[in-house]
């Protein structure tokens, strides 16, 4: 085993269940929300019509894509310092692995704020330079009462010899 991916696994673990940080917020406008729908052809009109959206959606407002949501987190969570700084040690590259579970609990309305909470669920050694991180993402929005994505991420931390 990599003794820098053995020292980051004991970090890790030194806090495995704890809140890691949260991060800046970032304002979703509808200029965002279009240029998604223009990326994944997805242009149901509650995402990029606002007057039928007036009229029609139970929002009464355009809303963002779940997937656009989701597909912030690595930014959103880019502000969030680490933890403990020392577990990144003989970091070459990270890869994202994929997700376990995703949830969207509540629509982001244009122009709304949102932002990212960290908390780290586990860590694993996939092989003696590699550990796999879960932690879970919770995207809130600013004065919202629920949580706008609830995401298990799975990162691949992949560590000098």
């Amino acid at each position: 085993m990599s003794s820098k991916a053995q020292a980051a696994l004991a970090v890790f673990k030194s806090y495995e269940g704890e809140e890691e940080g949260v991060g800046e917020w970032l304002t979703v406008d509808q200029e965002r929300i279009n240029t998604f729908a223009d990326a994944t052809l997805d242009h149901q009109f509650i995402h990029i019509d606002p007057v039928k959206s007036a009229e029609l959606s139970p929002y009464k407002v355009t809303i963002a894509h779940g997937f656009l949501t989701l597909s912030l987190i690595v930014h959103l969570g880019g502000s969030i310092a680490p933890l403990k700084p020392e577990a990144l040690e003989g970091v070459y590259m990270g890869v994202n692995y994929g997700l376990d579970k995703v949830r969207f609990p509540a629509p982001v309305p244009v122009d709304s704020r949102i932002r990212a909470r960290h908390r780290l669920v586990s860590a694993e050694l996939k092989n003696p330079t590699t550990i796999q991180i879960k932690r879970e993402v919770i995207v809130e929005i600013e004065g919202g009462a629920k949580p706008v994505c609830i995401a298990e991420s799975l990162i691949r931390m992949m560590y000098s010899d």
